[in-house]
């Protein structure tokens, strides 16, 4: 796959199919992972997989619980706003990421692979994010899609430790969960913020310098057909 068709193609697909992921697409994944980039390349992270319907049982219900809590605080005036003008194109947008995430909450031991990323000796945890992107560039080769959240280690992050026997001792806190899947849903393009109203040049609110209307890629004239599929995610 063409680098920059994966870049811009490799979206939360947060349905999918119950199917099980070979082994060797999981050795290729995880091992195309490791390669990313790591400080010092201390790797100073780790990575748990989880497809034990057992385990998958038991954290199912908190990452239910955590994201029935979220609805209610986090994302509690973009819920309302939405109930208020349905009609609105950031209204119908939320929704859509709203009921592919709800169907994530409630299928959650059907999704056939978690990866659990772990980190210590590092206070943000960002030294992992390198490695969990590669991993879902590869598995977009693969044609697997996956799904980044941390709702499980911000709302339940000893009880998540307790289920995976995570060492209390050793310094290892939860950064992230990836949920992995054959998708139901169709890859594409997912609508963003242009990048010249995200980002400044040199001070906090300096434009930028240019302008970004539309997606860079595909190219002019590449035969490929963006799409935004309920159920894709976002």
């Amino acid at each position: 796959m063409e680098l920059h068709e994966a870049l811009y193609s490799t979206r939360a697909m947060r349905r999918v199919a119950p199917d099980a992921i070979p082994e060797a697409v999981q050795a290729r994944i995880l091992d195309a992972a490791v390669r990313a980039p790591s400080g010092g390349n201390a790797q100073a992270w780790r990575f748990l997989l989880v497809d034990d319907p057992g385990v998958k049982g038991r954290l199912g219900p908190l990452y239910r619980e955590a994201m029935d809590a979220l609805w209610t605080t986090v994302y509690a005036s973009r819920v309302a706003a939405a109930e208020a003008d349905p009609d609105s194109a950031e209204s119908r947008s939320f929704v859509r990421m709203r009921r592919s995430s709800q169907w994530l909450a409630d299928n959650f031991e059907q999704v056939p692979l978690f990866l659990f990323g772990f980190a210590r000796h590092d206070p943000t945890g960002g030294s992992i994010f390198p490695a969990v992107w590669s991993a879902m560039l590869a598995a977009r080769a693969e044609g697997v899609g996956g799904a980044l959240t941390a709702v499980l280690g911000i709302a339940h992050r000893d009880a998540v430790a307790d289920v995976l026997g995570v060492p209390a001792d050793e310094g290892w806190h939860m950064a992230c969960c990836v949920s992995f899947g054959y998708p139901t849903g169709t890859w594409g393009i997912a609508p963003r913020t242009p990048a010249h109203e995200v980002a400044y040049r040199n001070t906090w609110g300096e434009p930028v310098g240019f302008e970004v209307p539309a997606p860079l890629w595909p190219a002019a004239g590449a035969a490929y057909t963006p799409t935004d599929v309920e159920g894709a995610g976002r």
